[in-house]
């Protein structure tokens, strides 16, 4: 079998290191999972989510010239979470009213103003935890002094 860009393929995998994970494919070859590639949501620690010998299915997302092999779990995950038709995008929906947005819309669907809130306060908490985990690492500069 001929491993091609953007096909999905089950593999093992043979070796975890901080970066990602190696994954041995049909055909003895090898290729990479980088750690970004593994899961949807930060991954901080690999081996919370693959230990050596696990079988996964991965998708080729890139075939270097050196033969270098760059894999993605997440994305073969997604091609199979995809499948369901993507919403229209024809015209406006006129049946929209007020805050509501009619009776028929997602109770929990956030306006755009209440996601940029979100948004805005989530990166504030992370700017916040960022200084204070760089000030105690660099011994607090910038605060009293004697």
């Amino acid at each position: 079998m001929s491993i091609e860009v953007g096909s999905k393929l089950q593999g093992k995998v043979t070796g975890i290191t901080h970066f990602g994970a190696f994954v041995e494919l049909p055909g003895g070859t090898t290729g990479l999972v980088h750690i970004s590639e593994v899961a949807d949501n930060y991954v901080k620690d690999i081996n919370e989510f693959l230990k050596v010998g696990d079988q996964v299915e991965v998708k080729v997302m890139s075939i270097e010239k050196d033969g270098k092999i760059g894999l993605s779990i997440k994305k073969a995950k997604e091609t199979v979470a995809s499948t369901r038709p993507a919403p229209s995008r024809g015209g406006f929906n006129k049946s929209r009213k007020g805050p509501n947005r009619g009776g028929n819309s997602h109770p929990t669907a956030l306006t755009f103003e209440d996601k940029m809130n979100k948004f805005l306060k989530d990166s504030e908490d992370r700017l916040t935890t960022l200084k204070r985990s760089t000030e105690s690492k660099r011994g607090g500069r910038g605060g009293r002094r004697g």
